[in-house]
């Protein structure tokens, strides 16, 4: 085989090692996706044993994160990526804890819709308590998650800034659920441990939706080389338009 041929074969192999690690983390986003989806219909219908499902399936979750990030450590140590390749990796690692996170988010709020099902016959404020905000928080999460995961997939920034824009929503939708549990704990005190599984799942959904956003800023850096952790995303918006 001569140097050409080599060479070229070298980087067909590279390119592949990357498009396998990318997959794998649509892979993990998708199985995250699904989790989420199953623990919200836990927590929606206290089905017991949907969400005894979610729990096992977090051990998938985790190997997907163990997988994943050793192959992005042989990606490194074999090829010695540079530029943009190398900010794929490094995009690569840090979505996968994201990622890894969210599912344990998942699983918080299937414990919590054990729980609160197993707490409802014997609580009298399982009449008061309504499902409603926090589904309407989980489905704002949950369609932040899977637009972040597809401007992954297609690389589109303005896309990410759309969706990382979504977080202060869920910030508000947040700090309006917690008010109205709080007002619940000051009527009835002896009902405060079941108010506080409610509460806790409600902060899990507003914990994912920070997740979310960290991944479309992860996005931001991978295509446009720089970090924008640290600026607003009006002026992360500015410089997605200036470079188009």
């Amino acid at each position: 085989m001569d140097n050409e041929n080599l060479s070229q074969h070298i980087s067909k192999q590279f390119n592949q090692d990357l498009e396998n690690v990318r997959e794998e983390v649509l892979a993990m986003g998708g199985l995250v996706e699904e989790q989420l989806t199953k623990a919200l219909e836990a927590l929606s219908s206290q089905d017991i044993k949907l969400a005894k499902e979610v729990i096992e399936t977090d051990d998938r979750v985790n190997d997907f994160e163990i997988n994943i990030d050793e192959a992005c450590v042989k990606i490194l140590a074999k090829r010695q990526p540079a530029a943009s390749d190398l900010r794929l990796v490094s995009t690569v690692l840090k979505t996968i804890t994201d990622l890894e996170r969210v599912g344990d988010e998942a699983e918080k709020i299937a414990r919590m819709a054990v729980e609160i099902a197993e707490a409802k016959e014997e609580s009298p404020l399982s009449g008061k308590l309504h499902f409603g905000s926090l589904q309407h928080l989980g489905g704002l999460v949950k369609s932040m998650l899977h637009d972040a995961l597809d401007s992954f997939a297609r690389m589109d920034t303005e896309s990410a800034v759309k969706v990382a824009k979504k977080d202060k929503d869920a910030d508000k939708e947040y700090d309006a659920i917690s008010r109205e549990l709080m007002t619940y704990m000051m009527e009835e005190p002896r009902n405060i441990s079941q108010v506080l599984d409610f509460m806790w799942a409600a902060r899990s959904l507003e914990r994912i939706g920070d997740h979310a956003h960290n991944i479309c800023e992860y996005i931001v850096y991978l295509v446009r080389g720089q970090d924008v952790r640290h600026l607003s995303w009006d002026e992360i918006h500015r410089l997605v338009k200036n470079r188009n």
